[in-house]
């Protein structure tokens, strides 16, 4: 399916929240996905992760996670300044500041002319995992993917200690997909374990996937892609997706 790519400004706050709109080139109503970056915020493999969802038949909304610090359009290098910056920028915001975005984010996707109301997933990646968890504390979303989400297993997001996502799994209506790499150094195995535990506690519509791979495997560029393990994961995304929107 082809597709076409546009930008808004999300108001947060009374601040603008640049987001970039993924979507299917055909006329018509689809399921919306808000799609949570890295640290990096919306770099190359972010964007085409939200272009091949929306190929995909679903309406994707890719916000700057770091609008209140960082200019809009800013991207952050994949290099080890970049990681420095963005978990500088990570250390500064907190849940609740996240929280509001992902509140104001799923409200202007829910409005778009092209979605279909109520119908919402969330996936995200690393840092945005976990705050793709959270936005399925929201009932209008189905389902959602955290792939490789760091803190999930401690609490820790942004710039605070414990936010007790984990603890509160069983207010999720949707289903909820969690991927890891075995070799993902943040998140270790005992980690992996809380997030399954607590998630099967919650219900059987919860899976926790372990992939062989690292952190970050599904970012198609660097040495920590994987493709067979990233397409694999893409797969049972679109699924998850397309059956919770059936």
């Amino acid at each position: 399916m082809q597709i076409a790519t546009r930008e808004i400004d999300v108001s947060v706050e009374g601040r603008p929240m640049r987001t970039v709109i993924a979507a299917p080139r055909p006329k018509g109503r689809y399921p919306g996905i808000l799609l949570f970056s890295e640290i990096f915020q919306l770099t190359g493999p972010i964007r085409r992760s939200a272009e091949r969802l929306a190929g995909h038949g679903f309406v994707v909304a890719a916000p700057e996670i770091f609008h209140r610090l960082e200019p809009p359009g800013l991207v952050i290098p994949y290099d080890d300044a970049g990681r420095m910056r963005g978990q500088d920028d990570a250390a500064r915001t907190s849940v609740a500041q996240f929280d509001a975005d992902r509140a104001a984010a799923l409200d202007a996707l829910d409005a778009q002319p092209d979605v279909v109301g109520a119908c919402l997933g969330a996936v995200g990646f690393c840092i945005g995992g976990h705050l793709a968890f959270r936005a399925a504390l929201d009932p209008r979303v189905r389902a959602a993917v955290c792939c490789y989400p760091t803190g999930l297993h401690d609490g820790r997001v942004g710039s605070s200690p414990d936010v007790g996502s984990l603890a509160r799994a069983g207010e999720i209506t949707g289903q909820l997909l969690v991927v890891f790499g075995e070799a993902d150094p943040h998140v270790p195995e005992e980690g992996r374990w809380r997030v399954a535990e607590s998630l099967a506690a919650a219900g059987e519509r919860h899976r926790v996937a372990l992939y062989p791979g690292e952190h970050a495997f599904m970012r198609d560029e660097g040495p920590r892609f994987d493709a067979q393990a990233a397409d694999a994961v893409w797969g049972e995304m679109i699924n998850l997706f397309r059956n919770a929107f059936s």
